[in-house]
């Protein structure tokens, strides 16, 4: 049963919640940015790439997947034999909503002989066009194991694929989309913080809109090098376990907070903005959570011809660390 930080208005609908995942043999994900009762009644909590893995290798019959659309799709595609809920099916993502499968199809046709590395961050449509699948946790290693003679396109985060770009000396047509909560991060608000907070560690979603600014400040030395990290969110979990810092600035979505401060309860996590809110990602509510065990509502299901082409680059993704 899961450990809630203190009690909740949502006891006795909690109580029920466990009562009934028992009852449909379900499983619960939640991603890091979802809201705090729903990261404490999760079975598991993490980023894209670790509820992947969790989705394809749970003996659940039941997945019910908090976290936004596209999420739960990649589960249904690695899980066909299993019934997928996500309790709001209006929790979209604005990344996801840059590119469509129709824009993908048109921009491979200018790159005949390209190979496609889709965000993870995509709809089933677009991963079933792609070659690869990646998150921030893999993408350098994904584009690292594809044949230096290739040419690349990435898609569809351009502040991603920057980074990604800058990691492996590679030359990579990207795509010019942006997760509407990251690309408001910038390199001014990490500059004004730096001074606030200097003996902070400063912890860097490579979404974010001040990634690339970033890492031309830090090569400047304008920004610290120590101390300064770029990493996925569950990279930001492992870094703020190992670290001696006591303090730590964190550029991404607030939601990951509350897994930080509730796994290193001694350290202190300061938002890089208060304002790093997902409206998609806080949809799912405990209420919501509640009816989609109770009425088995609502079922993700992806069509099998596209689920069957977006698998080979999702099984891709999950084979590389």
């Amino acid at each position: 049963m899961a450990t809630l930080l203190q009690p909740s208005p949502h006891s006795k609908l909690i109580d029920e919640i466990l009562a009934l995942k028992e009852k449909r043999n379900a499983v619960i994900l939640a991603h890091n940015y979802q809201i705090p009762e729903i990261q404490d009644i999760a079975d598991f909590v993490g980023d894209s790439l670790g509820l992947s893995r969790q989705a394809a290798k749970t003996s659940a019959e039941t997945i019910v997947f908090c976290g936004v659309h596209f999420m739960a799709e990649t589960a249904s595609i690695v899980c066909p034999d299993k019934k997928v809920l996500i309790p709001d099916p209006e929790a979209g993502c604005s990344l996801a909503d840059t590119i469509n499968a129709e824009q993908l199809r048109e921009w491979k046709h200018k790159y005949p002989d390209a190979i496609v590395v889709s965000y993870v961050n995509t709809t089933a449509e677009v991963k079933a066009e792609s070659d690869y699948c990646c998150t921030s946790t893999n993408a350098v290693n994904v584009v690292n194991s594809i044949p230096k003679d290739k040419e690349i396109l990435f898609l569809p985060d351009i502040f991603l694929g920057a980074y990604v770009q800058s990691k492996t000396k590679r030359k990579m047509h990207l795509w010019p989309g942006e997760c509407h909560v990251h690309a408001k991060l910038d390199p001014q608000t990490v500059l004004g913080l730096i001074d606030k907070y200097p003996d902070a560690e400063f912890l860097i979603h490579p979404e974010c809109g001040c990634v690339t600014n970033c890492m031309y400040l830090v090569e400047e030395g304008k920004i610290p090098q120590k101390g300064t990290y770029i990493l996925s969110t569950e990279g930001m979990v492992r870094h703020a376990k190992q670290s001696p810092a006591n303090e730590f600035v964190v550029a991404t979505e607030t939601g990951i907070l509350h897994r930080l401060k509730k796994e290193n309860p001694q350290k202190n996590f300061i938002p890089a903005s208060e304002n790093a809110v997902c409206q998609y990602m806080k949809m799912i509510t405990v209420e919501k959570l509640h009816r989609s065990l109770t009425d088995l509502v609502y079922e993700v299901k992806v069509p099998k011809e596209i689920a069957d082409r977006a698998r080979v680059p999702i099984e891709r993704m999950l084979a590389i660390s």
